[in-house]
């Protein structure tokens, strides 16, 4: 195709859009070609003639119409929408409008214009013939999701390509020889699309870093980070401005502050911590009463606002748990020195102190700067050990902490809360990152104390500020926010539980939190405890960051935000800043501006568990690959129209058997019964239904484990 003609079609697209939206900004008013031409400053007589055509090729696509002789009209107006595209596999895409209610529209492989998966686009939509989906095609990239990607080099003599990992990214990146920064064939890298001609089937791209060979660990580790778009180090700025932040506590930082540091202060944290962010003071009052502190890391203290570090955790997020490391918000002369609150050392703190009773009742509360001492660094074993030996350091602290812990738990699920107990996965890996075995992480009273008290914390800082101003001179906040669950959802949610014999109330947003609650005391240990917990979340909404005062659902708190984690979430950070200003009478910050800070906060939090389980699939996949051809008991943990997803009873490691390996049957999905079902012998296999399976093949790339079914 010679490069006119592709100049002339790019032209004749520019136009036609010029011409659409000449229709959409006069409300759809009848215009002839020479009106329209007027409108988009286009005079000349062969321009014009070109207009008249585009109106002509629109009348013929069904997208306009000829009114009366030589005027025309839209069909239908809100022709062009906003969104994002949601590939599939077969290369076609779905426009995800930022329309409410609006069904998402389809888009064919010929129409995306160079759109991959997750960019917000611009697109136009077609009329909608009757009874048709809507469809469309893009008109315009707004913003790429990412250009970067990560996956393997393949060479030839004369050029390489690049084949991403991300299975939404359906297109290879051609890579010129000069730009291949050193990789070899076979190895892993991240590629950078650098180009992408209108006409060209494949973008052009560079490859900006090698990670390694495949199959090492810290090469998919690093690809795993890279792919979700976290870096894999801090910048040099970043890190010298960390170097620079001097370690002293100066007589008049301490001044400013109250002094904790002769009061009993100690932080429990799993056994291979590096960072403690967290610290609890207790203390006994002359008048019988406990005084507990909550004593959080002051991040806000080392982190100017606008600053390289600040800029750098802010676009991180979050710190990354991947299965065999913690990738920091912070680097670590903060995370593991200055703002990790070692015992025996002064550290610098957030606090939230409570006047408690015996029966857990508040009765003082108070916000601000602490300096602490902290006297023992415990692990959550420590303590556990403690709590069920009534033996150790700290006994009766520790034994009252827990009790006072009790209480408050008691009284947060008799207001509403439920018990989501997932299990959580963790394996057994060798010098070399190899998984040797796999286990499940326990949660136990140790680990419930400190989630209780932080939680008291969360809730009385939102709470305080919240109550700060009236009407529109409300002050701006950082709330943690989670909605209630979508009737429907609830609804399918429930008619599934039935059939393991658990009764849902949907009477009120309370009762149903009770027979959740009844729902997962009753699972816990069963073999279908990890399919309804899943299933039961799944049919929740999902907590967010927003300025908007909302209440959160599944804690069953008026208001909540995260205050006791600066040193890996951003939005802990923003809370302090916001909160110490509002103590010291500062005045209210611009909603519109945080309320964006707060929605990058809540994706980098999604990136991170995205990531965190992709990590987890590919220790899976990769401990599995030994036992191909084993057999194990499972139990159905997901249904789709092309398989079912088996969980191993086990080692909770998860994998598909494809309907087209059943060989005795022809299998359909029952969407609504979370089944599948044989058409001939109406043979069902249903979520949660025993099933026994063959490990059948593993393919680390894709980090994808089949199985077979095993039938007796």
């Amino acid at each position: 195709m010679s490069k006119k003609k592709n100049s002339n079609n790019s032209v004749k697209q520019v136009l036609t859009q010029l011409v659409l939206d000449v229709f959409e900004k006069n409300g759809n008013a009848p215009l002839n070609y020479k009106q329209v031409s007027a409108a988009i400053n286009v005079n000349d007589p062969d321009s014009r003639g070109i207009i008249l055509e585009i109106l002509k090729d629109e009348v013929f696509k069904s997208v306009m119409k000829e009114s009366a002789p030589g005027k025309f009209q839209l069909l239908e107006l809100k022709t062009f929408v906003e969104g994002k595209v949601d590939m599939t596999a077969d290369g076609s895409a779905f426009i995800i409008t930022d329309e409410e209610g609006e069904s998402d529209i389809f888009i064919a492989p010929r129409k995306l214009r160079n759109a991959l998966n997750g960019d917000r686009v611009k697109i136009y939509v077609y009329a909608k013939s009757k009874g048709r989906r809507k469809e469309g095609e893009v008109i315009e990239i707004i913003k790429r999701l990412k250009t970067e990607f990560t996956g393997i080099v393949k060479l030839s003599e004369r050029f390489a390509f690049f084949i991403p990992d991300d299975r939404k990214m359906l297109h290879d990146i051609f890579i010129p020889l000069n730009d291949l920064n050193g990789a070899k064939n076979g190895i892993k890298a991240i590629a950078e699309i650098t180009d992408w001609p209108a006409e060209a089937k494949n973008p052009m791209g560079r490859i900006k870093q090698v990670l390694g060979a495949q199959g090492e660990n810290d090469t998919e580790m690093n690809a795993i980070l890279a792919e979700y778009g976290f870096p894999l180090s801090f910048p040099k700025e970043v890190e010298e401005e960390a170097e620079a932040i001097s370690d002293q506590i100066s007589k008049e930082e301490i001044a400013l502050r109250r002094d904790f540091r002769d009061t009993l202060t100690f932080t429990i944290d799993p056994f291979d911590a590096k960072d403690f962010d967290d610290a609890i003071s207790f203390k006994i009052l002359e008048n019988g009463n406990y005084e507990v502190g909550v004593h959080i890391a002051d991040v806000a203290h080392y982190i100017i606002p606008d600053s390289a570090l600040d800029k750098e955790a802010y676009d991180r997020g979050t710190s990354v748990y991947l299965v065999d490391r913690v990738i920091p918000m912070l680097p670590e002369r903060l995370s593991n020195g200055l703002c990790s609150l070692r015992p025996n050392e002064d550290k610098l703190c957030f606090a939230a102190v409570f006047e408690l009773d015996e029966k857990a009742n508040i009765l003082t509360e108070w916000f601000g700067k602490t300096i602490i001492h902290s006297n023992r660094r415990f692990s959550y074993e420590e303590v556990q050990e403690v709590i069920e030996t009534k033996e150790g350091d700290y006994t009766s602290e520790i034994l009252k902490l827990n009790e006072l812990a009790y209480i408050l738990r008691d009284l947060k699920f008799k207001n509403g809360a439920i018990s989501f107990e997932t299990t959580e996965v963790k394996f057994k890996l060798d010098e070399r990152g190899k998984p040797t075995g796999v286990y499940v992480k326990e949660r136990k009273d140790a680990h419930k104390l400190i989630e209780d008290f932080m939680l008291l914390a969360n809730r009385k800082v939102a709470e305080y500020v919240s109550k700060m101003g009236k009407g529109k001179h409300k002050y701006t906040f950082v709330y943690r926010a989670h909605d209630t669950p979508k009737p429907d959802a609830l609804a399918s949610f429930a008619t599934f539980a039935a059939r393991f014999g658990y009764k849902i109330s949907m009477r009120s947003d309370k009762e149903t939190a009770k027979s959740l609650n009844y729902l997962m005391n009753d699972v816990e240990g069963k073999k279908e405890q990890n399919v309804l917990t899943q299933l039961a979340i799944r049919s929740m909404a999902k907590a967010i960051y927003t300025t908007k005062a909302s209440s959160h659902y599944g804690l069953a708190f008026d208001h909540y935000t995260h205050f006791t984690s600066p040193i890996r979430r951003y939005p802990d950070v923003m809370v302090h800043r916001l909160l110490f200003s509002y103590l010291n009478g500062g005045k209210s910050v611009n909603a519109d501006h945080y309320e964006e800070l707060c929605k990058h906060s809540s994706e980098m939090e999604k990136k991170a568990a995205d990531a965190e389980r992709s990590s987890v699939k590919y220790k899976q996949a990769e401990y599995l690959k030994e036992q191909v051809g084993s057999i194990f008991n499972g139990v159905i943990s997901g249904v789709t129209e092309w398989g079912m997803y088996v969980e191993i009873i086990e080692n909770k490691c998860e994998g598909m058997i494809r309907l087209r390996d059943i060989s005795d049957d022809f299998y359909t999905l029952d969407e609504k019964n979370y089944a599948i079902i044989g058409q001939r012998k109406k043979k069902v296999y249903q979520l949660g239904d025993d099933v026994r399976i063959k490990v059948k093949s593993v393919d680390l790339t894709k980090k994808q484990i089949d199985f077979s079914l095993v039938i007796d």
